[in-house]
């Protein structure tokens, strides 16, 4: 194990690197394939239960996990450990993709375009952008930059290096699951209980990494390290998720910003508590949140390969709540 971890080390970076040059592929992504396998599959499998998506989750993730090993198992070690290891990486990744979508809608609200604005929302989350104005589409921007730079990035690369590709790979579909039927609509409340939980398993330890390295990395953009914790302690806990607080609250007592309220999805309306004490974020902080993200995600690549040099492979423990 300990030869393995160099050239695991560098596969990681090069995926890194990667993402920060190539970002997603505009098609033929895997994780799109991955997520039409998971719709396929599930026009089998629904049934308006927890046992049904239950089965769902194992199947895909169970599917994931193998093909993983028997790719880490073939490389073996050196160069072509460290190639299958960065194609994972990268592949897992979005947070070039994520900070350019984001500087985009920026961009459109600075233009005065809210109706653009709206129709970009739904690449960066699944709220209603209908029943947004400007500061509404910077507050949910701002947001989802926030938790997907958790969940995309700093998550994806903590696990690759403590799991190496199968680690990674799982992540990943657990994700993606959790994106694809974890939400609370009328179809998926009860099919959709399995992946939701997996997900705030698989984040819970990334989230609290990331939250500590928005603090660390706040001074980068003008943010207080201190406002990061101090909101993180006081505000996170009321959030209705357990990861999504964390990395929300730090982000904006870092920016000095206040995010929160009411927030409408397609299938309803969640009244979600304030995070942070500052005003209402405008288009300006979207940007410093961007830049925020991806000095964050520097950090946690950094981070990744000194773990994946030093530590075991294993899955990182949730610290208690």
């Amino acid at each position: 194990m300990v030869a393995r971890r160099p050239w695991r080390g560098a596969g990681i970076l090069v995926g890194q690197l990667a993402d920060a040059v190539v970002a997603d592929p505009a098609r033929a992504h895997p994780v799109a394939g991955f997520g039409w396998c998971a719709a396929a599959l599930e026009r089998l499998t629904y049934r308006d239960g927890r046992a049904a998506g239950a089965l769902q989750v194992a199947v895909l993730v169970g599917a994931l996990a193998g093909a993983g090993a028997g790719v880490e198992r073939s490389a073996r070690r050196g160069p072509a450990l460290a190639a299958v290891t960065a194609a994972a990486t990268w592949v897992a990744l979005g947070g070039t993709t994520l900070a350019r979508t984001g500087t985009r809608l920026a961009d459109l609200l600075d233009a005065g375009d809210v109706e653009g604005a709206r129709a970009l929302l739904p690449s960066l989350c699944g709220r209603d952008p209908v029943v947004l104005d400007a500061a509404g589409l910077a507050r949910a921007a701002l947001e989802s930059v926030a938790e997907n730079t958790s969940d995309a990035h700093v998550a994806p690369l903590l696990w690759a290096a403590l799991g190496g590709v199968p680690g990674v790979l799982v992540y990943r579909g657990i994700n993606t699951l959790d994106a694809m039927i974890g939400n609370r609509s009328p179809r998926y409340a009860r099919f959709g209980w399995a992946a939701a939980k997996l997900d705030d398993l698989a984040n819970c330890a990334p989230a609290r990494v990331a939250g500590a390295l928005v603090a660390v990395c706040a001074p980068a953009v003008g943010g207080s390290p201190a406002g990061a914790l101090r909101a993180w302690r006081r505000d996170a806990a009321r959030h209705p998720s357990p990861n999504a607080g964390v990395i929300e609250a730090a982000f904006a007592g870092a920016l000095g910003v206040r995010l929160g309220g009411p927030t409408q999805y397609q299938h309803e309306l969640e009244i979600r508590p304030s995070l942070g004490a500052g005003p209402a974020p405008g288009s300006d902080d979207l940007r410093r949140a961007v830049r925020l993200s991806l000095t964050v995600q520097v950090a946690a690549a950094a981070l990744a390969v000194l773990v994946s040099a030093a530590g075991r492979s294993g899955r990182p423990a949730c610290p208690r709540r």
